[in-house]
């Protein structure tokens, strides 16, 4: 019988910080706002959503290809994008707590939400973090902290193009960090100044653009499947006119239906050539494409998916968790599914004896070059479960008084608590069998 989820949040941000998912940035001298670090645990699932992604995106396929641009780029790039221009927040502050809002979030604009005082006239709020580059800080030093990676896509456009021989329709996928001075972050790591991005673009020729970008709607929902997201609770929805981004023709976000609201995943936009064509204006340098079959010249359109790293492992947690109730206790439990799950295998000494221990480190050993695999000897069994349940580990093996026998061991399954006897030589396939990304055709 499942538990009702009251304050889900709250038992998150607890189980993040006590299991070492997520701990807040610089803590011991009061932390820093909306800025987080990721523990032994966190680090690994993270890593294990950008590998799921990578894998989807460029290792099975043979139409798209990987970069990892700088982080600092010309500023001519932002301006050129329309990012110095345009990419602001309406902003305004209460005159009397001197608390800060997006305008168009609020009901009233001219009264504080959280004091009732007067707010100030709404003023353009750029989101661009700004440092400077060299000795000097003056005008000529100035540039951004990137506040996505496509552009660094766009710009690398040609390079790509030519160091991989890709015709078009091919994509360019990166994986990275973004950074934005947002005036209104939180729900823990939902929105964050300091962020990592997983985006795809994917180059086509003009008037095919409608057919790829419903090929990438399903693509990208797909996905979640993949990776152990509810489906049912993912949806589509299309930005209507006064939503849609000044460089986009269509859009669509891929929503979650998060314990604070349903709200965006990852989106999935149709570009045109805006971007390509900003930059040969900006930069002078010729952008278009040669198509050698056809002998056209152009500019391709852009189809782009867009993902973050923290917010897809946000989802990915509150989602896996759930409280369920037993005879005797509540197991709490995420069900992680084991292709991103931190820890994939448990193993434990039935007792602190009679070799048992030795036997078990030696699984954990064989274990480790091919999965992330923990030791455990503290408590009962029925302790130990427990402990692993609740960071997600889907496989726990026991070694016991029969596998000093007949060299068995006990597996037990995470969701269903169902135990199987295997050999130990035979635990490499069974966890092979359950965990390896199994991809589909690619194109």
């Amino acid at each position: 019988m499942k538990k009702p989820k009251n304050d889900l949040m709250e038992k998150i941000v607890s189980l993040c910080k006590r299991k070492g998912f997520i701990f807040q940035s610089s803590e011991i001298y009061g932390g820093i706002a909306s800025c987080y670090d990721y523990g032994p645990l966190g680090i690994e699932l993270k890593k294990n959503i950008k590998e799921m992604w990578w894998k989807s995106m460029v290792q099975f396929r043979r139409d798209v290809e990987g970069l990892d641009a700088a982080i600092l780029m010309a500023p001519q790039v932002w301006e050129a994008s329309g990012h110095v221009e345009g990419f602001t927040d309406p902003l305004v502050d209460c005159k009397v707590c001197k608390h800060r809002f997006r305008a168009d979030q609020l009901e009233d604009a001219k009264v504080c939400p959280d004091c009732g005082g007067e707010l100030t006239e709404e003023r353009q709020f750029n989101l661009m973090f700004k440092t400077h580059m060299g000795p000097l800080e003056d005008q000529g030093s100035l540039v951004y902290m990137r506040p996505e990676t496509a552009q660094g896509i766009y710009v690398n456009f040609l390079n790509v193009q030519k160091a991989s021989r890709q015709k078009v329709p091919f994509g360019i996928a990166q994986i990275g960090k973004a950074f934005r001075n947002e005036i209104t972050p939180g729900n823990f790591t939902f929105r964050t100044r300091e962020f990592e991005q997983m985006e795809m673009q994917y180059f086509i020729k003009p008037g095919t653009d409608k057919e790829w970008f419903e090929y990438w709607k399903q693509e990208r929902m797909k996905w979640y499947d993949v990776i152990g997201v509810t489906t049912q609770k993912l949806r589509f929805h299309e930005h209507g006119e006064n939503e849609l981004a000044h460089y986009a023709k269509e859009a669509f976000d891929i929503e979650y239906e998060f314990p604070f609201g349903t709200m965006e995943l990852e989106g999935i936009h149709n570009r045109t050539d805006f971007d390509l064509t900003r930059h040969k204006e900006s930069s002078g340098k010729d952008m278009s494409y040669f198509d050698d079959e056809t002998r056209e010249r152009y500019i391709p359109y852009i189809i782009e998916t867009s993902a973050g790293v923290d917010r897809t492992l946000l989802t990915c947690l509150i989602d896996a968790y759930e409280e369920e109730q037993l005879e005797k206790d509540t197991r709490t439990v995420l069900h992680l599914s084991p292709k991103i799950a931190p820890i994939k295998a448990a193993v434990f000494p039935l007792v602190k004896r009679d070799g048992m221990p030795e036997m078990a480190q030696k699984i954990v050993e064989d274990i480790r070059p091919h999965y992330m695999a923990f030791y455990d000897q503290g408590g009962a069994v029925g302790r130990r479960y427990r402990r692993m349940d609740e960071v997600g580990t889907p496989y726990c093996i026991t070694v016991d008084t029969q596998t000093l026998e007949d060299q068995t061991v006990t597996i037990r399954e995470r969701d269903t608590m169902q135990q199987d006897r295997i050999s130990i030589d035979k635990i490499k396939d069974y966890l092979d069998e359950r965990i390896l990304f199994v991809s589909i055709k690619s194109r």
